[in-house]
């Protein structure tokens, strides 16, 4: 059986994308996969990178003096995981997100590399002066000394392949972060609307607005499921939370296998992503794909991956900015038969915007390297 190294620098067992790589090659392919955190189910072996070393503590020094060589090198992470792997051989590499793709070339797999980008790199923080003169040169020497011989590469949306292919000659496939299909039938819509919103709990992302969007509207309530990333952003939420007269709940996290049955007692998923970098203005995330397995509406931000989506399956509405005024408008513009005809659109491409369509693009590169 062919060999499969999946390398991702991330706790694989509870990273959704990766997970989808695993399930989809582990009956083909001997898989083995090496990242944070314990194995994922169903792999023949897995390689625990120790969860104190994070990738991204590059020496810093070496940066910024633009040794990179040196600085890769020296990445306490990757050495970690080069030193765990020596001495095995692997026909092929799926290395998640351009650090591992250095490593991944240097394994020297007998078949080749797929590089699945999963997101903008060399732009992922843009907003931050000291990432747009020491990160980015570094990333950008990345992507065009190691991730361009790779033998092929997938990204989550258009924008952003088309921005890897203008800057550095390599135009990846699209596999974006679809959930996988739920069998499911829209709930009837609740009076006054129940809106949702599940994530990480992060400041750039515009959570703050969707409260005091929601609130200004006439009327509906919002349900926040948060995972703890900002504990104080947290405190600071749950605080306007209990100003506002229980329009606005903040619930802890619910586990993935649960969270389209939480998302689908409610009617209306929304998200306004403020375009304060590159990523955030191509996104497609798994909460767009997650908002239509549930079967509901979707209020979002005018962030032209989304919209495109929203308008062209009829399942939302697009607001006109990333305001809270705005958000506020669109909510109101809402009624009872307008969000039953957005849930019964989600209903309707939820098969197509499923998961299982999108990972087929990876099988169809990963067996095309296998053959060679």
């Amino acid at each position: 059986m062919t060999s499969l190294l999946i390398l991702s620098f991330s706790p694989i067992a509870s990273d959704a994308r990766v997970l989808k790589q695993v399930d989809l090659f582990r009956h083909d392919y001997e898989v083995t996969t090496c990242g944070y955190g314990p194995a994922p189910e169903g792999v023949a072996d897995h390689v625990e990178i120790p969860s104190d070393l994070q990738v991204w503590r590059y020496p810093r020094l070496l940066v910024v003096a633009r040794q990179y060589r040196r600085a890769y090198r020296g990445n306490a992470a990757i050495r970690a995981a080069r030193s765990a792997l020596a001495g095995r051989e692997f026909d092929i590499v799926l290395a998640d997100d351009v650090d591992t793709v250095p490593l991944a070339l240097a394994l020297r797999p007998r078949r080749g590399v797929h590089a699945d980008l999963h997101e903008y790199a060399p732009r992922q923080k843009n907003e931050m002066l000291r990432f747009r003169l020491f990160v980015r040169p570094f990333i950008e020497w990345m992507c065009r000394r190691y991730v361009r011989r790779a033998d092929s590469w997938t990204t989550v949306s258009e924008g952003i392949a088309r921005e890897y292919g203008r800057r550095f000659g390599f135009t990846p496939e699209v596999v974006t972060n679809a959930a996988p299909y739920v069998d499911a039938e829209p709930t009837p819509v609740h009076e006054p609307l129940r809106f949702v919103h599940s994530g990480a709990a992060l400041r750039g992302r515009g959570i703050d607005t969707l409260v005091e969007g929601i609130t200004a509207a006439r009327s509906g309530t919002l349900d926040l499921y948060l995972t703890p990333n900002d504990p104080g952003l947290i405190d600071e939420l749950t605080a306007r939370a209990r100003e506002s007269a229980g329009r606005v709940r903040v619930h802890d996290p619910v586990p993935y296998a649960k969270l389209s049955e939480t998302l689908r007692s409610h009617d209306v998923g929304v998200f306004l992503l403020p375009p304060v970098n590159f990523n955030h203005r191509w996104a497609l995330p798994n909460k767009f794909f997650d908002f239509v397995q549930a079967r509901l509406g979707l209020i979002i931000g005018p962030s032209p991956e989304m919209a495109a989506y929203v308008e062209r399956y009829g399942i939302g509405a697009v607001t006109r900015d990333f305001s809270a005024a705005a958000l506020a408008e669109a909510v109101d513009a809402l009624d009872v038969d307008q969000v039953a005809r957005y849930k019964a659109a989600s209903h309707r491409h939820a098969r197509e915007l499923s998961s299982e369509a999108q990972v087929q693009i990876w099988k169809r590169a990963v067996d095309a390297i296998a053959a060679g």
